[in-house]
């Protein structure tokens, strides 16, 4: 696949998800009474779909591995646009919940493949611009979602909103299919196949799906006790259980899910979990936020959402900010930063009263999370080798899907122990710590070159030897040639 195509599939590809969680959101009093669903069978509608996507993610991403990106992509999306168009025409409640979780399926499939391509078509010291635009059009996207489905439910209905991407989804799908292999999108054959471990992911699938389910449970039945309870509690403790033998797994096989040459990085376990804070702080403010403001403080879900648009707005921006951050002042620097900022926003939000605190608290947290997802996204993805582009894709995917699910339970929690403003403290505490995780990424190398070369004579060269030493913290090592330093990871 040519890399403006891979780049433009990739935007298209995230946009289309990232634009069907938020158009439903607004969509779901409507089906509801639409459909006289109950608030649970609603709730399922979301964690459903959540479900099927976290515990399939990073097994697609090694099917995309195996078999090609481009394919993977091409079946990701006409199967997400087919689920969509079922869910448009269903006749039921229990319909749309399970066509909700096939279309999971298929964005499980699709997602990781989104960066997958990327990194196969792009070598490594050219990521940071195609992975700084897939940001923004996933801000743009999530930004434009609540206005579009707003739209479209209160003139035509909920099942209008199912149609918005039915049409992308099914033109880039169709593409892909139609596209040649190119750019080292090939599939490999006998011994150079990627393994599946079939085992390791059926573990896997369990326990992110058992987390994701305890995790918003919460939110279908908040301080209610009884059965739901008890199931809750049982699919935990499967969940946990199946964690404990996924690890002892992936110890002893001899072809694991999850290869060491991408779980075993410090830096990428670093950039994972700044991934999972970011969304999970991100989230949670923003549950908090809505009750804070419209609950506590009686404004109207309009003045809310325009309260709210410098989020939108300074994440758009950040995304190219990044590129440009990460190439001056490395992954260390940059996630820190961006961190900080990120607390900030928290802080800001946590102690205002008025209209400019809160758009200067959101503008913050916006800023802060768009740069932590191209930075952390970055690190993730360049590090990993070519081979296990799909793995990398679906460890990034599966953090912001987890992350989210974890800040708005724990912000739900928080509120019914202290009131709206409880979280937006304890989540701030979060990013803070967060900032030491930085420690463990990669800065700019040793006699890197700021603003232009030295000149040759202050650099000697012996015979034999290349003109970058491949050592220091985060450099990569042994024979290859002439590559980027840590300002590039």
């Amino acid at each position: 696949m040519k890399r403006s195509l891979a780049l433009a599939s990739s935007v298209a590809g995230a946009a289309v998800v990232a634009l069907d969680g938020t158009v439903l959101a607004v969509a779901q009093p409507t089906l509801r009474h639409d459909l006289h669903a109950s608030f649970a069978q609603l709730q399922w509608t979301t964690t459903g779909y959540l479900v099927a996507v976290a515990s399939l993610l990073v097994f697609a991403g090694r099917l995309g591995d195996r078999y090609g990106h481009r394919r993977a992509f091409a079946v990701g999306m006409l199967g997400f646009g087919a689920a969509s168009a079922g869910i448009a025409l269903a006749p039921g409640i229990g319909w749309v919940i399970g066509l909700r979780a096939l279309q999971g399926v298929f964005g499980a499939l699709a997602q990781p493949a989104t960066l997958g391509m990327l990194r196969v078509a792009y070598p490594p010291e050219r990521l940071r611009r195609p992975i700084a635009v897939r940001t923004a059009a996933i801000g743009l996207a999530a930004a434009a979602g609540p206005v579009i489905g707003g739209a479209l439910a209160t003139s035509y209905g909920w099942r209008a909103v199912f149609l918005v991407n039915i049409v992308p989804a099914l033109v880039f799908g169709g593409l892909a299919v139609a596209s040649p292999g190119g750019d080292g999108e090939r599939v490999r054959s006998g011994a150079g196949r990627p393994a599946l471990d079939v085992t390791g992911a059926l573990l896997l699938a369990v326990a992110l799906a058992g987390l994701v389910h305890t995790l918003a449970s919460p939110l279908a039945s908040p301080g209610t006790g009884g059965p739901g309870t008890a199931v809750t509690v049982l699919v935990a403790l499967t969940a946990g259980v199946a964690g404990v033998a996924f690890v002892r797994h992936e110890r002893r096989t001899p072809a694991p899910l999850l290869p060491p040459d991408v779980i075993g990085s410090p830096m990428v376990g670093a950039a994972l979990a700044l991934l999972v804070t970011a969304s999970a702080t991100l989230n949670g403010a923003l549950f908090a936020c809505v009750h804070l403001l419209q609950e506590d403080l009686g404004l109207t879900p309009l003045r809310t959402a325009l309260l709210s648009l410098p989020l939108a707005v300074l994440l758009v921006a950040a995304a190219p900010t990044s590129a440009v951050l990460l190439r001056r002042a490395g992954a260390r620097a940059t996630l820190a930063a961006a961190t900080a900022v990120l607390t900030a926003g928290l802080l800001v939000l946590a102690g205002a009263s008025g209209a400019a605190a809160f758009c200067v608290g959101f503008g913050l947290l916006g800023a802060g999370f768009g740069t932590v997802m191209v930075a952390g996204t970055h690190v993730v993805v360049r590090r990993a080798p070519v081979e296990s582009a799909g793995v990398a894709g679906g460890l990034q995917q599966t953090a912001m899907n987890v992350g989210p699910a974890l800040g708005v339970a724990a912000a739900a929690l928080l509120m019914d122990l202290g009131g709206s403003r409880l979280p937006l403290a304890v989540l701030a505490a979060a990013a803070a710590a967060a900032v030491w995780v930085c420690r463990r990424l990669p800065g700019r190398a040793p006699g890197t070159p700021r603003l232009r070369p030295a000149p040759a004579e202050a650099v000697p060269l012996r015979a034999g030897r290349r003109d970058t030493e491949h050592t220091g913290h985060g450099v990569e090592r042994g024979s290859s040639a002439p590559s980027l330093g840590d300002d590039e990871c």
